[in-house]
């Protein structure tokens, strides 16, 4: 009767195969039905027919959604790469550790018959093919110069491993300069291809987003130079870790481990995420995630200019002096709240929800500015754990609107200092927040760089420019930007970290 009910509840699937197998050096009885693999040991049976008691029972249980890969196992002598004698099966399956870090398990089945382990054998495998999501054919673009020149390393030695276990063929570009990713997506034939997967830092895969929505234009036969309602990404955009600071890859899997964001790519755990475009009365500058404009920008815009300095040691100098030369930017803030309704609206105290009616009125906030941040998706970060705007998510439809006015040094690097805690860092009088899904930044005075101590000052100078930080791209702009938001544009291999937790599968690897 509990079978009845269990099957009726969808608890108990029709076994597909079922057969005996040595696992963990005991003889086991496994079932395989289409969600699940499971098995338990034979228990040897008393003269008298009973089993015998006080051997430990445990049934044991794969949820296939968790494979990602199936192999014979032979045992070949040392150069033979073919053939040899049938062991059995293994099976890879995905395993989530701790602080959110995903590993690859081994699972092995040993039996000597061809017959039976070929037969499990096409069967895990038609169960394997059945999800759609995962990827069989991935373009990839490393870059070698991330962070300390070890994205190569990562890639062939982390990354490459797996994909070719799970059977994944891949196009490799090792990018020789900037904009290289941009013009090989430009002309790619994308159709041969399930996911773009980039190794780099924030800049690398900011290009690549940008080359992979920019592409999507073109093949739409849509205007590049203004793009009002832009298409979709064709494919997902995976994410390897390979640079200084990796906030989309910490926001997208709660951490920088290259295997953990391989296993994503691999298991098709796709996520859409909302996506800004940067523009200028003119142009189209960037399709881009985040962008922070005063203290931020000329923070990398300092570092820029010192490349030949390890990269550690020119980002905590740029912070430093430009921390040392802090000083206001005097702009024009415009903005438009997004349209919500009652029931989607809720109390926080790190962002305040700034709902103020029509969606076409337009607000407007001027004055002298220390850092502005526009951000699209959480920004997590080592150095930020509850991310650099905290209140909102990969594709809820708003921004983040960051104010941060003129105040004190010793404020400022107060507010500085608490995205690194677990304090409010926006409970200071002079950081205003605001959700909203346009933005226009208009400065008053234009920065002008100063080539003598290479840092930035106000001037008036017709011909100046003043620089933007862009998911961590440096662009110097000598107009105003406008920042729109468009809901769910791409799709990221990646996962909603706020829900992840309660749900992860553990298993004994055998």
């Amino acid at each position: 009767r509990r079978r009845r009910v269990a099957a009726a509840a969808g608890e108990e699937e029709p076994p597909l195969l079922r057969g005996i197998f040595e696992i963990g050096r005991r003889s086991c009885d496994a079932v395989l039905s289409a969600r699940r693999l499971r098995w338990s040991p034979i228990l040897p049976e008393s003269p008298a027919g009973d089993s015998v008691a006080g051997l430990p029972f445990k049934e044991e249980i794969i949820e296939m959604k968790d494979v990602f890969s199936v192999k014979l196992k032979r045992r070949r002598f040392a150069g033979q790469k073919k053939g040899g004698t049938l062991l059995g099966i293994t099976i890879f399956k995905c395993l989530y550790k701790e602080e959110n870090k995903l590993t690859d398990c081994a699972i092995h089945l040993h039996n000597f018959s061809e017959d039976h382990c070929h037969a499990w054998f096409k069967r895990l495998k038609e169960i394997l093919n059945g999800f759609q999501n995962r990827p069989k054919s991935l373009k990839v673009f490393v870059n070698p110069s991330s962070h300390k020149r070890e994205a190569t390393h990562v890639y062939y030695e982390q990354v490459a491993p797996l994909f070719k276990l799970a059977d994944i063929k891949t196009d490799v570009t090792v990018t020789e300069y900037e904009g290289h990713a941009l013009s090989v997506l430009k002309e790619c034939e994308l159709q041969a291809f399930d996911g773009v997967v980039c190794v780099g830092g924030d800049g690398s895969v900011s290009e690549v987003a940008h080359g992979l929505l920019l592409k999507a234009q073109i093949d739409a036969g849509k205007d590049t130079d203004y793009v009002l309602r832009p298409a979709r990404a064709p494919l997902p955009l995976g994410v390897i870790p390979a640079g200084t600071t990796n906030i989309l890859a910490h926001t997208l899997y709660g951490t920088k481990h290259p295997v953990t964001a391989t296993l994503h790519i691999i298991m098709g755990h796709v996520q859409s995420v909302d996506v800004c475009t940067f523009s200028t009365p003119s142009k189209l500058l960037r399709f881009g995630f985040s962008a922070m404009f005063g203290f931020g920008a000329r923070t990398l815009a300092l570092a820029e200019k010192h490349r030949w300095m390890p990269s550690n040691q020119r980002k905590d100098f740029a912070f430093i002096k430009t921390l040392a030369n802090l000083r206001p930017e005097e702009c024009e803030l415009s903005f438009l709240p997004p349209q919500i309704s009652q029931e989607d609206s809720h109390e926080n105290d790190r962002i305040t929800l700034l709902y103020l009616g029509s969606k076409d009125q337009w607000h407007k906030i001027q004055g002298h500015f220390l850092n502005v941040s526009i951000m699209a998706i959480p920004c997590l970060c080592s150095m930020a754990p509850r991310g650099l705007a905290p209140n909102t998510r990969l594709n809820n439809g708003s921004m983040a609107l960051i104010v941060v006015q003129n105040t004190s040094r010793s404020e400022f690097i107060k507010h500085l200092k608490r995205y690194t805690s677990v304090k409010n860092q926006f409970n200071f009088p002079f950081v205003e927040t605001y959700t909203v899904e346009e933005v226009k930044v208009q400065p008053r005075f234009k920065s002008v760089f100063d080539t003598k101590d290479n840092t930035y000052g106000s001037g008036t100078s017709a011909e100046g420019t003043y620089p933007w930080n862009i998911d961590g791209d440096l662009m110097e702009e000598a107009s105003a930007v406008h920042v729109r938001l468009h809901p769910q544009l791409i799709d990221l291999y990646g996962v909603n970290i706020d829900e992840l937790e309660g749900s992860k599968p553990t298993c004994h690897c055998i």
